[in-house]
């Protein structure tokens, strides 16, 4: 039998490893291409407050992105050490994008990167912007592989179970890369980045305006910051929708569970605004419902029905009964691989072996699972109801406060109204606001998708190591404490660059200034 407890502290150290380095990764999505603007202005004008600010926060960039390589590479050797019979079931599809983005996109980064560094002096000025250009695409090439990869974990097309190696494997990779969901999760998921790099930038520069420093560099910084953040967070809403639509065909259990839906919902479809659900009573007390609006967001229409949370479980035990099948068939072909019939009947079935595959939880043998069983097991193909409605709303929540609060920004930079404090102070407050809104966006997706690993294929607690529990907690204390002391790191090395402010560098290598003459008499001649 599998060792629940070894399963579910491989999920939480894998959980705190990716929260921690998604900490990393938006800002850096973000203030690459808020590098490429700035210095285009660079090289247009040839102002050197410019190149000023492209270096100041340029260096923002360099201590975010060393943390977020770091942080990364370690998340990849967990898909071995902690994941390896995942890795061995689902590595040929879910290798080939991590694989790519390292050739690809990793490769680009390092080769441009200590250009864009070290490069000032020695580069033309347009020569150099390509170069904090090809940055800029190799981070965001990063995110098209990581979530190409991701995407196929929550919807895997272009792939098939082979019951002769006992693994899934590549049937149409092009499917795999034009992925619908991998593509909403991109493009989300990227312009959620930059709308956390321009709250960032747009916060650092709030704060030198209070304190009457570097006036001219913070208004600068702030025009392009709420400019940039006014059509990032206006594409994270629009882009947001689009996840939810790719979610009626391909999760319909994560839509229903997000949104709290006991029942389906008849058409046209509501949305639960607010409310109390309670996986104990499988109901959501004191909800507030809006008319038609989840309707229009799960299927673009007022006329078709949004399944709910009831009915998915019922289609679930079908799909567990049918699983059983296919099972019972491929323990056939194992035995005798050239018996015809026992490949047909799998082959009728074979969609929803990952659905038998759910009762190993319980019992060795899936055949062997009574019809109580069955139905006990459909229900935990529902994930935590209220962790994935608030989660939901709060995300949303931030993401509409964005559009408010980059419009106002906007606003106010466009009639020259920079020093307006109480915008300032909000803004230094607003700081934290789209990683918390990030972080459970990241909560979402990944908790949504549970009991699977990957959606209808492979169950969560089938792909761990074997691994033991001491194993697992020093590994979990270990990643604690050493990322624990590279947040400080990280917090302190950025508060030190805010503090030195953007014309150190000048300040420090500026020409003494020459002593003024000295007048000396001469002495009397007698």
């Amino acid at each position: 039998m599998i060792d629940l407890a070894v399963v579910d502290l491989s999920r939480l150290q894998f959980a705190l490893t990716a929260l921690y380095h998604f900490l990393f990764v938006p800002l850096t999505l973000g203030l690459s291409f808020m590098l490429v603007i700035m210095e285009s202005i660079y090289v247009m004008t040839r102002r050197p407050i410019w190149r000023t600010i492209t270096r100041f926060w340029g260096t923002l960039f360099g201590i975010n992105f060393v943390l977020g390589v770091a942080t990364g590479i370690t998340m990849e050797f967990q898909f071995g050490m902690n994941w390896s019979y995942y890795s061995h079931y689902v590595g040929d599809i879910f290798g080939a994008p991590l694989a790519i983005e390292g050739l690809m996109a990793f490769f680009l980064e390092a080769t441009f990167v200590g250009l864009m560094f070290f490069g000032w002096e020695k580069l033309k000025p347009s020569a150099h912007l390509f170069v904090t250009f090809m940055v800029a695409l190799g981070t965001n090439l990063s995110a098209v592989w990581i979530l190409i990869a991701n995407g196929w974990m929550q919807n895997p097309v272009g792939a098939a179970f082979n019951p002769d190696s006992m693994r899934m494997e590549v049937t149409d990779f092009m499917a795999v890369i034009f992925n619908p969901v991998a593509q909403a999760k991109f493009v989300h998921t990227v312009s959620a980045g930059y709308v956390c790099a321009s709250v960032f930038v747009l916060g650092v520069s709030a704060f030198y305006l209070l304190r009457g420093k570097h006036v001219g560099f913070a208004k600068r910084s702030m025009t392009v910051a709420s400019a940039f953040g006014l059509a990032a967070s206006l594409s994270v809403v629009v882009l947001g929708d689009q996840s939810g639509y790719a979610l009626t065909d391909n999760q319909k259990m994560k839509l229903a569970a997000l949104e709290a839906m006991w029942h389906t919902e008849p058409a046209p479809a509501g949305l639960t605004l607010i409310g109390i659900p309670s996986m104990k009573d499988r109901e959501t007390h004191y909800g507030v419902h809006v008319p038609w609006v989840m309707g229009l967001i799960a299927t673009r229409t007022i006329d078709k029905p949004v399944e709910g949370i009831f009915e998915l479980v019922a289609t679930a035990e079908t799909r567990i009964e049918s699983g059983v099948i296919a099972y019972d068939a491929l323990e056939k072909v194992k035995a005798n691989p050239a018996d015809p019939v026992a490949r047909g009947v799998f082959e009728t079935h074979r969609r929803d072996l990952g659905y038998g595959l759910l009762l190993k939880r319980h019992v060795a043998d899936p055949r062997l699972a009574s019809p109580e069983l069955i139905q006990q097991t459909a229900w935990e193909t529902v994930p935590n109801v209220p962790a994935l409605f608030w989660s939901f709303r709060i995300m949303a929540g931030v993401g509409m406060f964005m559009i408010l609060f980059f419009a106002t920004a906007f606003f106010l930079c466009t009639v020259r109204k920079h020093d307006t404090r109480w915008f300032l102070r909000l803004a230094v407050l607003a700081i934290p606001l789209p990683w918390i809104a990030i972080e459970f966006g990241w909560i979402l997706a990944e908790f949504g998708r549970q009991p699977w690993a990957v959606e209808g294929v492979l169950p969560t607690f089938l792909g761990a190591s074997s691994l033991t529990v001491p194993q697992l907690w020093a590994t979990i204390i270990g990643f604690t404490a050493l990322y624990g002391a590279l947040a400080v790191v990280e917090v302190r090395l950025m508060l030190f660059a805010i503090k030195k402010g953007p014309f150190h560098e000048q300040e420090t290598f500026a020409p003494a200034p020459e002593a003024p003459a000295t007048t000396v008499a001469a002495p009397a001649v007698a």
